[in-house]
């Protein structure tokens, strides 16, 4: 499998990485492309790829392009696409907002798949939702899926309108887990625990959490309960966190991020 990869900032180097070390890919299959020669320079020396900043040379002889770009570089990215993908080209777009009808229409190319990846991608276990055009064929379908689990975990959703909805859990999803981490941080070292271990307490905690709600299956509430004794410390914490309307809090928060996922989608169509 051929990839190239235009735009090589941080998400474009996680899936090159991940590609490398779980992708079944060799570094002589992947091209990466960027307007920052230094970018290039760190990318080409660390993972032994071929880079070029020229697009039309990148993407020669490419099973798969990967617009890994930031969103205001797309209009001039798809300018300089335009008229030389070939018909049997998969282009696989992480760009965020831009929707499937955009993607097409700018580049004039129809075979194209729209992915919202996750930071976690970066080591391996992130989580990404995608969904493709009509054109795309199942075997191109089966080439992004196998691209998407060397970064971790995918959902296909047949229906776009679900990725704006997906975008506000998976793809905010791990700032909202940091800014809760900092703030259990914050509170172990304000009852007195030295902040490098209360870094390791929260960190295993979390990760630890994460893995038994998905090894054991069971719902959020079980595992919840199960740590909760009876006018405990836990039972105690969790009034404190109910009186301060932490669901609602949340609530709100995948809400708005959703209201502004459409709102980016709708202006990246204009």
């Amino acid at each position: 499998m051929k990839i190239a990869f235009i735009g090589s900032g941080n998400m474009g180097e996680a899936m090159i990485s991940a590609l490398l070390k779980k992708g079944g890919i060799s570094n002589d299959m992947i091209f990466a492309c960027d307007v920052d020669q230094a970018r290039l320079t760190h990318i080409g020396e660390k993972y032994k790829v071929s880079c070029a900043l020229d697009i039309s040379r990148a993407i020669v002889d490419r099973e798969v392009v990967v617009l890994s770009i930031k969103p205001q570089a797309l209009a001039d990215v798809m300018k300089d696409l335009k008229s030389k993908l070939q018909e049997g080209q998969l282009v696989l777009s992480i760009v965020a907002g831009a929707k499937l009808d955009t993607l097409v229409k700018g580049l004039g190319h129809s075979s194209v798949v729209r992915v919202m990846p996750n930071t976690p991608a970066q080591v391996g276990e992130g989580m990404s939702v995608w969904t493709a055009t009509s054109a795309v064929s199942q075997k191109q379908k089966n080439t992004a899926r196998t691209i998407l689990q060397a970064m971790g975990k995918e959902i296909y959703f047949p229906d776009e309108k679900h990725i704006d909805m997906a975008t506000a859990i998976s793809g905010s999803g791990p700032a909202y887990i940091f800014l809760i981490m900092e703030a259990l941080i914050d509170a172990a070292v304000h009852i007195g625990l030295p902040r490098d271990m209360a870094e390791e307490l929260v960190a295993q905690t979390v990760l630890g959490s994460a893995h038994l709600a998905r090894e054991t299956g069971k719902h959020p509430a079980e595992l919840k309960n199960s740590v909760t004794s009876p006018g405990g410390t836990t039972a105690e914490g969790l009034l404190c966190l109910e009186e301060g309307g932490v669901r609602a809090i949340m609530a709100q928060a995948v809400i708005a991020a959703y209201a502004k996922a459409k709102l980016l989608g709708g202006k990246s169509s204009k």
